[in-house]
């Protein structure tokens, strides 16, 4: 093993979050991966896919259902017949299409969603708060979950064999009766779980250059936070989308992760650029006394991928 070699290891893994937006292209992060692979970097990669779940459900006669909970958040509403199609894009298409990119770009990938294993598990989560026409509502029949453990023996096993894990959701989400379901997560969030359980240090790439203080204005972009006073600034210009993977931040640094960077995934080696400073870097020190991550919404259901 070179001296270079030696660094790499020793430097905490890296997740990066690949977004599922058409405006994602993973090309230049497929070419990260396999550089810092082969330069001896731990990376778990993570993605989404909310574009071709959407895609997929159309095909199939359906419309997609989009809901927003009484913090304001929007996610998809996932019923049986969501969740088959959501199952199929995700664990069947993206994440061996994705793995099969690795593979010919030289990284020795393994494809996983959170069931595999246990790797992504907590309780499904079968009925959610939504709000329509300005009335609050319960909505049963939601196949989601939020991720309360990660097996992170299973993902640093694989990483001491050389290999790289590809992860999406589904979840494995637990029934009160001890059954298991697969169920949709948010895949910033868990991006966030991953990172937190590993300690490694989070890349959230998206189709942006970073968290906007103007969110109509790229000029405003803001490079980093690294006070409480910093971190509710980002959170109080990321709006939309930007707001899910801020809170998906706060989680990952509550959780472990050294520093999250939200970065623009098309530009060139973004995930080395990130890495090196390009983006909205959000440091562990952001959140002061917080590590419990109370600067995160608890009430996101109804998530997308």
């Amino acid at each position: 093993m070179t001296g270079d070699d030696r660094g790499a290891a020793d430097e905490p893994p890296v997740v990066a979050k690949i977004g599922g937006a058409k405006a994602v292209d993973p090309a230049g992060a497929v070419g990260d991966v396999a550089h810092l692979a082969a330069n001896g970097r731990r990376v778990v990669v993570v993605h989404g896919g909310s574009t071709v779940v959407d895609e997929t459900i159309e095909r199939l006669g359906m419309e997609p259902e989009y809901v927003e909970s009484a913090s304001g958040v929007t996610g998809r509403f996932t019923d049986a017949d969501t969740m088959e199609a959501f199952t199929m894009a995700m664990a069947g298409k993206l994440n061996t299409e994705l793995t099969a990119r690795f593979r010919e770009a030289g990284v020795d990938a393994v494809g996983l969603s959170g069931v595999d294993g246990g790797l992504l598990s907590g309780p499904r989560k079968s009925a959610v708060r939504v709000v329509e026409d300005g009335k609050r509502k319960i909505k049963r029949g939601e196949h989601s979950g939020r991720i309360e453990s990660v097996n992170d023996d299973l993902l640093a096993g694989l990483l001491a064999d050389g290999y790289t894990p590809v992860v999406s959701p589904p979840m494995e989400g637990k029934e009160s009766d001890g059954g298991v379901t697969a169920v949709n997560t948010d895949a910033d969030r868990a991006a966030a779980a991953v990172a937190g359980a590993l300690d490694a240090d989070l890349v959230l790439l998206t189709d942006v250059a970073g968290v906007y203080a103007d969110p109509d204005d790229p000029d405003t972009l803001i490079e980093s936070a690294a006070t409480p006073d910093d971190l509710d600034a980002v959170e109080a210009a990321a709006e939309g989308f930007m707001g899910k993977k801020v809170m998906a931040a706060t989680e990952a640094l509550s959780g472990g992760s050294g520093r999250v960077v939200v970065a623009d995934a098309n530009v060139r080696d973004p995930i080395v650029a990130a890495l090196g400073g390009e983006g909205t870097t959000i440091e562990r020190s952001a959140l002061g006394d917080d590590t419990d991550g109370e600067h995160a919404d608890a009430d996101t259901e109804g998530e997308t991928a």
